[in-house]
């Protein structure tokens, strides 16, 4: 599609593009994005223990190669990748390799183990995660006009304003006629194809391994009818203006960025397939460990927040396996919907990465 940019009108894509990520984007702000919103990183330690233990079935998927790579896509400042590393057992963290991939500088503090790269190293083995990275892969949006055609909607820098540019055709248009079906007059959509691609380009860095992408998702059964372009700004959602004071993003159409044997399901069924289900500890314990108790009900309402439906549970997993045999990813529990209440492909038997095991047994 051929792209409309009229002196300071632009269309979503390249407008969020300089916003996030230019000189003085929100992504290269000192705060770094922990300073304006809560993902499940930041939530709790708890998170990172999970993706720990998800490394430590890859790893037993894999043979237990050395290195094993753990890759963080979109790092922030390196919490989660820190975090996975100090919950690895001692064995593991004497194979693991540890990379966060952001386009911000390299944290002063960052654990000298991590090493810090702009784009993800090719040709590795193990566990690639993207949390909360694919929403912010800009996207143009489309709006369907008076007559029924989708048009590109074109956005002003300096306050948000936006208006409809030239008709959505080419490789966009086709895009939307599989993904995302527009029709009446005021419908919109973010067009997801540059996400499909950055999804299958960190994908194929992979020589043997699971890639996983976890985000707030829809499915084709259940688009919103008006898109879901919003900001963040200290933990608080805003207008999304590009101008870099905030953050910008849309859901993620996970469902069309699933390469073959790739399965979406929700972070409520992958957490409890990991061992955190926010269940509370008996009360017996209040009476002979009061302090263990105290513990344990912490643990259990920070797991109950990862898994909350409504909330941070109803997140996307698309999990994409790459190389590892046997590794039939489906929803591990019968009767917890996949995103969107719809399943994205054949929901198989439970695979060997997502099956619940005493923690001394990942070792």
């Amino acid at each position: 599609m051929r792209r409309e940019a009229t002196g300071e009108w632009r269309g979503w894509r390249e407008a969020t593009d300089e916003a996030l990520y230019g000189p003085s984007g929100f992504y290269r702000r000192p705060e770094g994005p922990a300073g304006h919103f809560r993902t499940s990183v930041h939530a709790s330690p708890l998170f990172a223990q999970a993706v720990a233990r998800l490394l430590c079935r890859v790893d037993r998927a894999l043979g237990r190669p050395a290195p094993l790579a753990f890759v963080d896509m979109a790092a922030g400042r390196g919490e989660l990748v820190a975090g996975v590393l100090a919950a690895l057992p001692a064995d593991v963290t004497s194979r693991a390799r540890g990379y966060a991939v952001e386009r911000a500088d390299r944290p002063a503090n960052l654990d000298h183990r991590i090493e810090w790269l702009a784009e993800p190293p090719k040709g590795i083995t193990g566990l690639l995660f993207a949390n909360e990275w694919l929403d912010n892969v800009p996207v143009d949006v489309a709006e369907v006009d008076a007559d029924g055609v989708a048009r590109l909607v074109l956005v002003r820098a300096r306050d948000g304003a936006e208006r409809l540019g030239e008709p959505v055709t080419g490789a966009d248009a086709e895009w939307l006629r599989k993904w995302w079906s527009l029709s009446s007059e005021g419908a919109r959509a973010e067009i997801g194809r540059p996400r499909d691609t950055a999804w299958a380009s960190a994908v194929a860095t992979l020589d043997r391994g699971l890639a996983v992408a976890v985000d707030y998702a829809h499915v084709a059964a259940a688009r919103p009818p008006f898109g879901t372009l919003t900001g963040f700004r200290e933990g608080r959602e805003t207008v999304p203006v590009p101008d870099g004071s905030c953050d910008i993003t849309a859901h993620v159409a996970l469902d069309a960025c699933a390469l073959p044997e790739g399965r979406v399901l929700t972070q409520r069924a992958a957490l409890r397939a990991l061992g955190v289900s926010g269940a509370r500890p008996p009360l017996t314990l209040a009476s002979t460990d009061p302090t263990a108790y105290v513990r344990a009900l912490a643990s259990a309402g920070a797991a109950a927040e990862l898994t909350a439906p409504g909330g941070l549970g109803d997140f996307g997993w698309l999990l994409q396996p790459v190389g590892i045999p046997n590794a039939v990813v489906g929803d591990p529990f019968a009767g917890d919907a996949p995103v969107g209440d719809a399943p994205v492909g054949p929901v198989g038997p439970v695979g060997d990465l997502l099956v619940d095991v005493a923690d001394h047994e990942e070792q």
